[in-house]
């Protein structure tokens, strides 16, 4: 595949799952990482990884876990400048803005945010409506431990929204 199809390929995906990666970043934001701060760290390193994808796991589990590992393992306070050009204009022009959201939905997320950063990445999973296999794909944990993540963090969630 030449470049400009490898390019052209990229953009697509990119676009097919903007919506995950910017879901992915708002659970990570802050007012020091920037929503598209995070977005574009982790569309830089989904090009750095892009070659190497050899199609084991299904692509929007690759962006999950590619995301979810920009924003987890702190990469995002080290941010750097790309390397060379990467197309990635107009990817962001249908992005839902937080402030857009209903009040409830903006007091799930918050009360979200509050959880542990793996709890915070299982529970975004489960919403995205993710099988257990597919979080555990994601997260590199075993099906029982998501199961049992998933229930504690439901209980956490509970708590704090005293119902």
């Amino acid at each position: 595949m030449g470049r400009v199809d490898l390019e052209k390929t990229f953009v697509g995906i990119i676009q097919q799952h903007e919506r995950v990666i910017y879901k992915v970043c708002s659970f990570y934001t802050s007012p020091e990482f920037p929503i598209l701060d995070l977005y574009q760290e982790v569309v830089c390193n989904l090009w750095i990884g892009f070659p190497k994808f050899r199609n084991e796991c299904s692509v929007s589990t690759w962006i999950y876990r590619v995301a979810l590992n920009t924003c987890i393992t702190g990469i995002r306070k080290n941010f750097r400048s790309p390397k060379g050009h990467i197309p990635v204009t107009n990817l962001s022009e249908s992005l839902i803005e937080p402030e857009s959201m209903e009040d409830n939905i903006r007091e799930m997320y918050r009360l979200i945010n509050q959880l542990k950063t793996l709890e915070k990445a299982i529970v975004l999973l489960y919403l995205e409506e993710k099988s257990y296999q597919e979080i555990a794909d994601i997260t590199g944990l075993t099906i029982s431990n998501v199961a049992t993540k998933l229930k504690r963090s439901k209980e956490k969630l509970k708590q704090m929204s005293n119902f």
